[in-house]
């Protein structure tokens, strides 16, 4: 039996990225060697995301790329879960294709294949529920002294714009027992910063243990020593209720961020997008019971129906509100959804206009938003350091990573900065996405 080289590309979001980790983890365990070089692999496993139009197109242009250098494939992910055998078909290149609820027999797929070179496997569950609670191998590929732990897997909400339910099934939580473990394990490691993710991370536990229970998984978590920061990515508007606001606040921990999508502020577009109401209650009720919390929120601008009245109430919600971090999308239709079949689609022209108008107020609010920071002593975790300019990059307790802000750190004399720590900065100079700061002092202590 032939015993390929492996490639690796991963695409798309954060729960992607922890899905190529884990696959890579298992290959390692069988002895596949792996390269993140692509050019010398002989087979390139390739992570996909399908969630929107750009996405499925970064994909594909990807897939045909290597192989138009020869590469043999296998197709893992979104897209794999998208297409099933449409994948097989159209690129002669595909050797095997691996759907969301599978990636678990990435070790057995690599094995038969390299058995048979005329074999080509499709390992895609019709409905992607399959789970798994233990605590698997991972191959940490990057980010650093920080990592993602996917504490739940699929959706329940029926969102009209979203194809996640299709992809990746119904809302499936991993336990408190088998998280604190692999958080422990990653710690062990070196890491800082645990990053919390799933499609809702707000409805953990619902499923497993009948009760919310994110409060209680960041209690777990925050008794890990070693541990300095937990964040909490993709919050529920509606599921953001007093006991979760309360131990956010609470514990030290859990940093002062909070990453809620809004998508929308009119009532009839939120009614057509079935998300919740009341977007400027929420946003209060967060600030309300979080001292000096940061919020991140995304968009969508150009929905089915989106008329200009919708849009400027939207201009004017995000104007008044003044979010932290900010991100906007122009609605992409996909026919598997209801809002793909909906009346009233809009112009792409106008969907980019619109998205341009935001990004201009957005700018001009976290300019101001930076300038305050101006003489503020702020902690920063140091993640790289850039040669030609002499400075350390890094972020705060309020950034999340290739997302948010960045912070860059002048140490003229090597006193204060070690990489991978956390270490105390003084803000000298603000633009608007990054600051910067001089270091004045190391390893800020661990919160107890």
């Amino acid at each position: 039996m032939r015993k390929p080289r492996l490639g690796v590309v991963s695409l798309g979001c954060p729960k992607n990225a922890t899905d190529t980790e884990v696959m890579l983890g298992l290959l390692k365990e069988e002895g596949v060697e792996i390269t993140f070089q692509v050019e010398e692999a002989e087979i390139c496993l390739v992570n996909t995301c399908s969630f929107i139009g750009e996405a499925r197109q970064e994909s594909v242009r990807n897939l045909v790329e290597l192989a138009d250098q020869g590469k043999e494939l296998i197709i893992a992910g979104c897209l794999a879960q998208h297409y099933k055998e449409e994948l097989l078909k159209e690129i002669p290149e595909a050797r095997a294709v691996v759907g969301t609820g599978d990636i678990s027999k990435i070790a057995d797929v690599v094995k038969a294949i390299s058995q048979d070179s005329s074999l080509r496997v499709v390992e895609v569950s019709e409905i992607p529920n399959d789970y798994h609670d233990e605590v698997l191998p991972r191959l940490k590929t990057g980010m650093g002294a920080s990592a993602y732990l996917k504490i739940a897997e699929g959706c329940d909400h029926n969102c009209s714009f979203c194809i996640i339910p299709l992809l990746r099934g119904r809302f499936r939580s991993r336990s408190i027992e088998s998280l604190t473990k692999e958080a422990r394990m990653l710690v062990d490691g070196g890491v800082k910063e645990i990053i919390l993710v799933s499609q809702d991370s707000t409805y953990y536990g619902l499923d497993i243990y009948g009760r919310m229970a994110l409060p209680e998984l960041l209690r777990a978590l925050s008794e890990i020593e070693e541990l300095a920061w937990i964040r909490i990515m993709y919050a529920y508007p509606s599921e953001m209720n007093m006991a979760l606001l309360e131990t956010i606040a609470c514990l030290p921990k859990v940093v002062k961020y909070v990453d809620i999508p809004l998508q929308h502020s009119h009532p009839e577009i939120l009614s057509l997008m079935a998300r919740p109401q009341g977007p400027e209650k929420i946003l209060a009720r967060i600030r309300e019971n979080i001292k000096d919390v940061k919020i991140r929120s995304t968009f969508i601008v150009g929905f089915p129906g989106e008329t200009e009245e919708h849009f400027e109430h939207l201009l004017q919600f995000i104007t008044e509100s003044r979010f932290d971090r900010l991100g906007v999308f122009t609605y992409s239709r996909q026919m598997e959804v209801p809002s793909g079949h909906m009346p009233g689609q809009v112009p792409l022209k106008v969907k980019r206009a619109r998205r341009n108008r935001i990004m201009k107020a957005q700018h001009q609010i976290a300019s101001e938003a930076n300038r305050a920071l101006v003489g503020r002593e702020i902690d920063v975790l140091i993640e790289n350091f850039e040669g030609k300019t002499g400075l350390y990059c890094g972020r705060s307790s309020w950034d999340a990573p290739e997302i948010d802000n960045l912070v860059y750190v002048r140490d003229p004399e090597n006193e204060f900065v070690t990489m991978g720590d956390i270490v105390r900065v003084k803000i000298d100079e603000a633009r608007p996405y990054d600051l910067y700061g001089r270091a004045i002092a190391s390893s800020v202590a661990v919160p107890s």
